[in-house]
């Protein structure tokens, strides 16, 4: 209930302040503010005057509130922990982004990674922020596991006093989508905290929505505080004028010139690996063995003009793509500002405002999740367009339901070390047939068929501290990686090579055909020749009459790769999330439950321990 002067012995201006500081108090505080005032009315409370005649209880009540006041606003901590669950290096990045805004306006900030993050200090926080995003079909980041299972388990403590606030990173083209954040956010209020702002979630293209849920942050702490979030930060000492330099980032990307495009497979393979090499030269961009590269790609050309022949629409046509009001025509914008070969949920949704088509109206009824999802596989913007016009609304209307195109992210495959100014990448070619069209990825199609050397592609360079070397260049290391997950590996390789480091080093590496599929094997050959490569394994599953897999070299080598982990090896996964990092992670206990005696649960445990000592390291898609 507000006071009011009315209702109460209290002026306005006493009002006002008790207002103000009520809904702030917690139940332990309001208990000891009753005893307070009790105490100040006997005048026990040193500093509050006693009541007398000549000071009155209505003057003895405004100096104990103005008192307490003063003091509840002390005890609201101005320490903000930061929280980031991250796959990708999306939500570190914006972890760090969002620690420095709060340090700018006066607040005390530690940024860490959930599985750094001691879970008995939860309590402890008071002001506690989360930025994480989601993996896959809704799992936590790796590097969340661990705090994601404490918060949600039996151990987790009531957190009456805390104040929280979620940003959850996803992709609305997964069925679950931010579900990581959405369980955070959850659980937080079950408890017991209060939220300082709503959990915000945020689609590939998350610069706006993140900026807002910042300032939304902001100005809930600042409230508490009972100041402002548009005060001025603390002045500074005036630098000397430097020169300005563009810094390339994800939002303002590096054209990168293509020195190299080569297809690492042989004639006859039914694959198609483009090994890309691109300059940085003047770019001041730099990474690190384990970093990953954006690139901002272009629509096909042929789908453009397929899709610009169903709607109809001049494809000069001059639309707002953004809400910066940013101009282009109709044909560009399809090219290379919205993605038009992915459909989404949202989109389907915003489409059905713009027809009167009732087969999309029922297909997004109540209880058709599984219809939608099903639609929604393999089929792009075109596919939308043919299947429910007539579509009786303006090209600006239409492209208002698009999404921007997202960047696609590469593992790097050099060192920066033994190639100054460059960066080198491996993507493999995605070609595939669904529902009677043909179709591919938009990115690694662009590299396979239209990127020539000369040209240029808009790059940013993402770091990955979850898949870092040893700081110890004599730590042995284990490095699985089939396919293009060999692309970080030859980027561990050659920087190993540089630095002449002495730790021993073992891959294992798969493909379809040793003949055509070997991707960089002159290299791999060189490395064991020069001893930069300890020992490699491989895995040709076409080549032989039972399928042979990389988790399956592993079980053949469990005792020696179980005694490389005993002497300290990091052991590393790059490549398919869904089938191969699975089985290659199975393999793994069972290799320490065999060669180490131990139960399945103690084998697993040991598994997990690795991961806490950051020694069991994956990058997977």
């Amino acid at each position: 209930m507000q006071l009011q002067v009315i209702n109460s012995p209290f002026n306005e201006e006493q009002v006002e302040l008790l207002n103000r500081l009520l809904p702030k108090l917690t139940e332990s505080q309001k208990v000891w503010l009753t005893g307070y005032l009790a105490a100040a009315q006997t005048g026990d409370v040193s500093g509050t005057a006693p009541v007398t005649a000549e000071a009155p209880l209505a003057q003895t009540t405004q100096a104990s509130v103005e008192q307490i006041a003063k003091s509840i606003e002390k005890e609201i901590s101005k320490e903000v922990t930061i929280l980031y669950g991250s796959q990708t290096g999306n939500a570190q990045g914006l972890a760090e982004k969002s620690a420095k805004t709060l340090e700018e306006k006066g607040f005390q900030v530690t940024v860490s990674s959930m599985s750094d993050f001691k879970p008995k200090n939860l309590k402890k926080v008071e002001n506690l922020l989360i930025v994480v995003s989601t993996h896959g079909e809704g799992d936590p980041p790796d590097n969340a596991l661990t705090f994601h299972e404490f918060l949600h388990g039996k151990r987790a403590p009531k957190l009456d006093e805390l104040r929280f606030s979620v940003l959850a990173l996803g992709d609305t083209s997964y069925e679950f989508f931010c579900q990581t954040g959405k369980e955070f956010d959850q659980r937080l209020e079950e408890l017991g905290g209060t939220r300082v702002y709503p959990r915000v979630d945020c689609d590939l293209d998350y610069d706006e929505p993140a900026a807002k849920w910042i300032q939304g942050v902001l100005d809930g702490l600042s409230q508490a505080q009972g100041t402002s979030s548009s005060a001025e930060a603390p002045a500074q000492e005036a630098a000397a004028p430097q020169e300005e330099k563009p810094e390339y980032s994800r939002t303002n990307p590096f054209r990168a010139e293509v020195l190299e495009n080569i297809n690492l497979n042989g004639r006859g393979s039914n694959k198609e690996t483009r090994h890309l090499e691109l300059s940085l030269e003047g770019s001041g961009l730099t990474y690190k063995p384990g970093d990953c590269v954006g690139i901002y790609p272009e629509n096909d050309p042929v789908l453009v003009d397929m899709l610009l022949k169903e709607v109809k629409w001049d494809p000069e046509e001059i639309v707002t793509v953004n809400k910066e009001g940013d101009v282009r025509s109709l044909k560009d914008a399809l090219t290379s500002y919205f993605e038009i070969a992915k459909l989404t949920k949202p989109i389907l949704k915003q489409a059905a405002q713009l027809t009167s088509n009732e087969e999309l109206i029922n297909l997004l009824g109540k209880g058709n999740e599984a219809k939608v999802k099903e639609y929604l596989n393999g089929r792009d913007v075109l596919d939308l367009v043919r299947d429910f016009g007539p579509w009786p609304v303006s090209a600006q209307d239409f492209i208002s339901i698009l999404r921007k195109m997202p960047a696609r992210l590469y593992s790097i495959a050099s060192s920066i070390e033994a190639n100054p100014d460059e960066v080198h990448l491996t993507i493999g070619a995605v070609r595939y047939n669904a529902h009677g069209r043909d179709r591919g990825g938009v990115c690694s199609v662009l590299c396979a068929e239209r990127l020539e050397p000369g040209d240029t592609l808009p790059i940013y360079i993402q770091p990955n501290s979850h898949f870092n070397l040893p700081e110890n260049p004599e730590t042995p290391i284990i490095m699985v990686g089939p396919g293009t997950g060999i692309a970080p590996f030859r980027s561990f390789m050659q920087e190993r090579e540089e630095i002449g480091a002495e730790g021993k080093s073992w891959l294992f590496f798969g493909e379809q055909h040793f003949v055509t599929d070997f991707l960089y094997q002159t290299e791999w050959q060189q490395f064991i020749k020069d001893g930069t490569l300890t020992k490699m394994d491989v895995a040709f599953s076409r080549d032989t009459e039972e399928k042979v897999y990389v988790q399956h070299r592993m079980l053949e080598n469990s005792k020696e790769l179980y005694q490389w982990l005993q002497d300290g090896a990091f052991f590393y996964v790059c490549g398919d999330k869904d089938n191969m990092a699975k089985d290659v992670h199975n393999a793994l206990i069972e290799i320490v439950e065999k060669e180490g005696g131990m139960t399945r649960e103690q084998a697993e445990e040991y598994v997990n321990n690795l991961k806490k000592e950051k020694r069991y390291q994956r990058d997977v898609y």
